[in-house]
């Protein structure tokens, strides 16, 4: 009887694998609009005029506006002397390239504004020992990622400079949250923002969650005023407040137990109102894969393990929808 016993346990146990695999496998086919590549971009005219905002008192050409080692500081008379590795980096692009100089970053990047300081540091020494990756695409969710390699090449000093640079900002409302049924047509640039197709048109949204530009000019020109829309799908806010506050056996814990009042943190823990939704669907898909194996991590795996794609996107649509 032990001789038939062992392998039908090893074949159960492999069969059980090999369907767990095969889900996983398809949820991460169904969640690549969560992890944009670049398209093929449009035809468009070079333009090296100089380009200005209202309200500012500077000027840049599109190629300045680009250079990740010196991006642009449209004003900088609202706030306090920027840190060098803000401003310029040290071995890598400067942290407001990505975050810009609001701390709000794009919808490709995290923000920064006002989260604790020890949160913060918490999230590089990570990255640095790669216990939390940074996929931008999910294939590539086992490899080191551009914030690994910033955390592994930062100095200590200048890490601590950034962090307490970026923790005196203050969150403003960035993603204005629309259910909607059909989202402007769109691809994806260099830089991994979706931004709406030169030709127009419209598509449904499916099961996704869409962000683009309220004024793409203006975005793309690096304007720390200028936000986001967030399509998401219709229900999503109601069904997802019931997630957080009243959550159902076996899916989550209520959110505000940790995060705090009105999910705006709560100590060293970050708040999640007002966050990206796409960028909360990452965190909550790379929590339930192990792509962030931090001690936090372990403890969120737990939160997320049950979990399905339709309950990430309501959840991040209503912590969306929040004020920050």
């Amino acid at each position: 009887m032990k001789s038939l016993t062992r392998p039908f346990k090893v074949t159960l146990a492999f069969c059980f694998g090999a369907a767990f695999a095969a889900a996983q496998s398809q949820t991460a086919k169904s969640l690549l609009w969560a992890y944009p590549v670049p398209d093929p971009a449009p035809p468009s005219a070079a333009n090296n005029t100089p380009k200005t905002l209202p309200g500012s008192t500077r000027s840049y050409t599109q190629a300045q506006i680009d250079d990740q080692f010196n991006p642009p500081d449209w004003f900088p008379d609202q706030h306090g002397p920027l840190p060098r590795v803000v401003q310029t980096g040290i071995q890598a692009q400067a942290c407001g390239s990505c975050h810009l100089m609001s701390g709000m970053g794009h919808p490709e990047s995290a923000e920064l504004a006002g989260l604790p300081i020890n949160y913060m540091l918490r999230q590089m020494q990570d990255f640095k020992a790669s216990v939390r990756k940074d996929p931008k695409e999910l294939e590539a969710s086992q490899r080191a990622s551009r914030m690994n390699n910033i955390a592994a090449g930062l100095p200590d000093e200048e890490m601590h400079k950034a962090l307490e640079w970026f923790a005196s900002l203050k969150p403003i409302v960035w993603y204005k949250v629309v259910e909607a049924d059909t989202v402007p047509k769109s691809w994806v640039n260099g830089g991994r923002m979706r931004l709406p197709l030169p030709t127009g048109g419209t598509e449904p949204i499916g099961n996704r969650i869409i962000t683009m530009p309220q004024d793409p000019e203006r975005v793309e020109m690096r304007d720390p005023r200028s936000g986001f829309i967030a399509y998401v799908p219709p229900g999503s806010i109601k069904k997802g407040e019931a997630l957080v506050t009243k959550p159902a056996a076996g899916k989550t814990i209520a959110c505000a137990t940790c995060h705090g009042e009105g999910l705006k943190g709560l100590g060293d823990v970050p708040r999640i109102a007002g966050v990206h939704p796409i960028y909360v669907v990452r965190q909550l898909y790379n929590f339930q894969i192990g792509a962030n194996s931090s001690t936090a991590g372990a403890l969120m795996k737990q939160v997320v393990k049950n979990l399905s794609e339709d309950d990430m996107i309501a959840i991040a649509s209503y912590t969306a929808s929040l004020e920050p």
